[in-house]
């Protein structure tokens, strides 16, 4: 899992681009608010409602995998 729950919601946006198409499937549309900053994907589900695990899943989905060290 390369996202986690305490991830702040503008960090994720920011270094996974691809990650704002789930957030608005999800229904969280704050990732661009100044608030976004400081609350992690957690807070943020469960402030509007979402499913925590559900999201989680999702936007893992959109991110590749780091590569495990050593496999060259």
């Amino acid at each position: 899992m390369v996202i986690t729950k305490d991830m702040p919601i503008g960090q994720v946006v920011q270094k996974y681009p691809k990650t704002v198409e789930v957030f608005l499937r999800h229904g969280l549309m704050c990732f661009g608010c100044a608030i976004a900053q400081y609350e992690n994907v957690e807070q943020g589900a469960i402030a509007h409602g979402i499913d925590v695990e559900a999201l989680m899943k999702d936007l893992n989905t959109v991110v590749p995998e780091p590569e495990a060290a050593g496999s060259e």
